[in-house]
């Protein structure tokens, strides 16, 4: 909970993921700007990390900065519908996922000046559904725009054609059939 935990226990995670040779971060929010979140994950890529990020505003990181920023794709999702949702997931899955879910976005005045909550998110079927987002929002070649290392977006264009906000609300109109 911020303005307490939250900065040191997403450190911590990530410093977690360090340790490990499958070291693995995926991060979906609105901003990220706070500077020792971004230092952090600096000191994550040097290390080997992989880190994926989907920020739908503003991203203080560069990524793909040789000897700083390897490891880490940055990618925005612009379309319909806003993307808000904020789940944080570390891990692999040989060792497992720890996902994470919240209000917060990495900014000062939400680690420093708000009370924002994040909390573990343990049931497996909740779980395969956060990994469903992160992975079709990282799959998306229609709606996507990657950061580039000088610090300019660039619209993701690929063969494949998801739109990730289309394949997401025909999953929920699946389910809603499942449910009847």
């Amino acid at each position: 909970m911020a303005p307490v935990t939250l900065r040191p226990g997403l450190a911590a995670l990530v410093h977690r993921e360090m340790e490990q040779d499958d070291g693995s971060i995926v991060l979906k929010m609105n901003s990220l700007v706070d500077t020792e979140t971004i230092d952090a994950l600096y000191e994550a890529s040097r290390a080997g990390v992989g880190v994926d990020l989907i920020v739908r505003g503003i991203c203080c990181l560069r990524p793909g900065v040789p000897g700083l920023s390897e490891t880490i794709r940055v990618r925005s999702i612009v379309g319909r519908y806003l993307e808000h949702s904020r789940i944080f997931r570390f891990g692999s899955r040989e060792r497992g996922f720890q996902h994470y879910i919240g209000s917060a976005d990495l900014m000062p005045r939400n680690l420093e000046r708000r009370v924002e909550v994040t909390v573990p998110v343990l049931d497996p079927t909740l779980c395969a559904r956060l990994d469903e987002i992160l992975q079709t929002e990282l799959e998306d070649d229609v709606l996507a725009w990657d950061l580039g290392s000088e610090g300019t977006w660039a619209k993701v264009e690929t063969e494949r054609g998801l739109s990730a906000q289309e394949r997401l609300m025909q999953l929920a109109v699946e389910r809603e059939g499942d449910l009847r």
